[in-house]
């Protein structure tokens, strides 16, 4: 990852907050000689001894190549994007200056690095399937609750017949990738001028009260990303 220091995210706690709050990853591997990619819901999770950087945990369908194939000798790569969005010169004041300005895209991006491991043990798989299930089960029950949402339960593995669910077990194979590396950006206008920023801010603030989805999201990224907007 190309990473300016100006935008490197060191902060433990703020990476996980970024990778839960992506919840699925983009899981590249090398499969036959050739990148391939699928969509993966993983979870980050310490490691045993609580030493490392910890290990991404999640499952994968039996049938697919990477599940298979992958080349053991090539680290895999998850890659969790958050919020982006388009960043237009005219939202800076400064190109009101000699009109020195271009424009950029503001994004969160995390990458972890590390080898495919994969299990085929079912209670090893379902211990994963369950853990998921609870996680963004609830990260799903809060955005219900505060959506106003009354009557919404989460959803259990034990709700669906036991037979159901021991065939579902055997479509799949559970992954783990222990983390050896891992790099987070933030490009969030932290090397523009604080007027430029502002103007980053307010300009998304105006398309998030015009509904423009995800310009909420981005005004508060960028004024967490930049303290005294």
């Amino acid at each position: 990852m190309y990473l300016p220091p100006a935008f490197e995210e060191t902060d433990p706690a703020a990476v996980r907050e970024l990778i839960e709050a992506a919840g699925a990853a983009t899981l590249v591997t090398v499969v036959d000689g050739a990148l391939f990619a699928s969509t993966v819901p993983l979870l980050l999770v310490p490691d045993p001894d609580g030493a490392g950087l910890g290990r991404l945990v999640g499952h994968l369908a039996r049938a697919n190549p990477q599940a298979r194939r992958s080349n053991a000798e090539v680290e895999a790569l998850a890659v969790f994007a958050g919020v982006s969005g388009y960043v237009s010169p005219t939202l800076y004041p400064s190109k009101q200056d000699g009109g020195r300005v271009v424009p950029t895209w503001n994004y969160e991006v995390v990458h972890l690095w590390g080898p495919l491991v994969i299990h085929d043990d079912p209670a090893w798989v379902l211990d994963i399937v369950t853990r998921l299930t609870s996680h963004h089960e609830g990260r799903y029950r809060e955005g219900a609750d505060a959506a106003g949402l009354a009557g919404v339960e989460p959803w259990a593995v034990a709700d669906a017949p036991q037979e159901f669910i021991d065939g579902q077990l055997r479509a799949i194979v559970g992954i783990e990738i222990p983390v050896t590396r891992l790099a987070a950006k933030r490009k969030l206008s932290q090397n523009r001028p604080e007027v430029d920023r502002a103007g980053v801010v307010a300009g998304f603030s105006t398309r998030a009260a015009a509904g423009a989805p995800g310009a909420a999201a981005m005004a508060d990224r960028v004024r967490q990303a930049n303290p005294g907007l």
